[in-house]
């Protein structure tokens, strides 16, 4: 399936649509249409389509482009007719019906809420005449943390030496090397353009703690080597900690660089790592209505490719737990832990869509087995990790615990039942396979036990930014 661009002046039908409305041309509205990262130029087939309103996202959609026919003027139609603004209660005529999103309390990392078919947000998000990128971005560094993986960390840093961010430097983290493929790369290709950095002890989180220390801008941003940052990914990521003083850390959107695979299009198709099209804030002081969980929710608030972080937040907090993480016996969580310390902490999170990053999943079902066990075993290790490093926190997770067992219990029930968006290309077609549930349920019952593993491994391990 191929993964494309398409950059739309207005989402409304153009006036030469004629009697079939937006299915007509599509008009000089359209101002770009390109390939994802590393793509070819789209043709006839199948497409997992991000669709731009004057260079913002504002909505996914899979579409067929048939034979002969122009991929402009069938996308565009196709993105008119299902993600155009239309009054209260009146459905887009063609559209694939949203998947009901779960509740969302639901304290699942695995799962997100936007389903395959089509996804949007609210495109008037923006007041008219606001420009959401008025405030300078502050100074950033880049942390990407990698091991053994030369080919894909090159594409990611080409990406990210791209970006317009008028200030910033990127540091690698080679993490636990077995050979000098990691530090050769970057001697050879980036030279002074890249830091390197070596952490010795295996484990993503403390790979990041070390950036943490190697790191010198005021924010500090986190993404992986799996991925192609957009061009404006930095800016937008980093720019909300300029407007607001009490943002402690900030995420962006997610999606699919390439979906090649029956793995690939199977993650996509139950929502992959993606958040959504709205923006949001999250403030412990107003905790939201419609999360009774909140914040113990931290799978809803981003995912560790993509992120960012006020440096002086995250080292009040103590940065990364060093016993989460891929790389050690409770295989993640620590991109949660972190973000549900800065929200204790009394710092507000904001979810951003502008900050997008492309992510190259899992291409095997191996790899999605994997995946799915760790996400499980993350997810209660991270929660371990707040009662040991936060006892206060234990009453208000006590309180929540049982409301959101049953809620998990619900959402991988209902994956497995097929519930979702109906149609070609939603989880109907695309059911997801009872054996990934009980990975990930397995998962949950084995990440505390990892959790007290890897922390005796790490245990009287200094933070990088505390060594004498």
């Amino acid at each position: 399936m191929q993964v494309a661009e398409l950059d739309l002046d207005t989402l409304e039908p153009p006036p030469q649509a004629g009697p079939h409305g937006a299915r007509g041309a599509p008009g000089p509205g359209v101002l770009a249409l390109r390939p994802g990262p590393g793509g070819a130029p789209v043709g006839p087939g199948e497409a997992f389509v991000l669709v731009r309103h004057r260079g913002r996202p504002v909505g996914t959609l899979t579409a067929t482009v048939p034979e002969g026919a122009d991929p402009a003027e069938v996308l565009a139609a196709a993105a008119r007719d299902r993600l155009a603004p239309r009054p209260a209660g009146r459905p887009s005529p063609g559209a694939t019906r949203r998947r009901a999103a779960p509740d969302p309390g639901t304290p699942e990392a695995f799962a997100p809420p936007d389903a395959f078919g089509t996804s949007m947000g609210p495109v008037a998000s923006v007041a008219p005449g606001e420009d959401p990128r008025r405030a300078g971005p502050p100074r950033t560094t880049v942390v990407v943390a990698t091991r053994e993986r030369p080919g894909r960390l090159a594409r990611a840093l080409d990406s990210l030496l791209a970006q317009d961010h008028p200030d910033f430097e990127i540091v690698v983290v080679d993490n636990a090397p077995l050979t000098g493929a990691t530090r050769e790369l970057i001697e050879r290709k980036y030279n002074e353009r890249v830091r390197y950095v070596l952490e010795p002890v295996p484990g993503l989180a403390v790979a990041h703690n070390r950036g943490v220390a190697a790191a010198d801008g005021p924010v500090l941003a986190f993404t992986d080597d799996d991925v192609v940052a957009d061009p404006h990914w930095l800016t937008a990521l980093t720019a909300p900690f300029a407007e607001d003083a009490r943002i402690g850390c900030v995420t962006g959107l997610i999606l699919p660089a390439r979906l090649t695979t029956p793995a690939q299009i199977l993650l996509e198709s139950h929502g992959g790592f993606a958040k959504g099209f709205a923006p949001r804030t999250y403030d412990p002081a107003r905790p939201p209505a419609d999360e009774p969980l909140f914040p113990f929710t931290a799978g809803r608030f981003g995912s560790g490719a993509n992120m960012a972080f006020r440096a002086r937040a995250l080292r009040a907090a103590g940065g990364f737990d060093p016993a989460t993480g891929t790389g050690t016996a409770a295989r993640g969580g620590d991109d949660l832990y972190a973000f549900v310390r800065i929200l204790a902490d009394g710092h507000r999170l904001r979810y951003t869509p502008d900050a997008l990053v492309w992510h190259h999943h899992r291409e095997t079902e191996r790899d999605l087995r994997n995946q799915a066990y760790g996400y499980g075993a993350g997810l209660t290790a991270y929660l371990t990790a707040l009662v040991a490093r936060r006892p206060g926190l234990l009453p208000a997770l006590l309180a929540r615990l049982p409301r959101g067992l049953a809620h998990a219990r619900a959402t991988t029930a209902h994956r497995d039942g097929g519930g979702g968006v109906p149609g070609e290309h939603g989880t109907a077609s695309h059911p997801w396979p009872r054996s990934l549930s009980r990975l990930e349920r397995r998962g949950m019952l084995a990440g505390p036990l990892g959790y007290v593993r890897a922390r005796r491994r790490v245990r009287g391990l200094p933070l990088p930014w505390e060594e004498r």
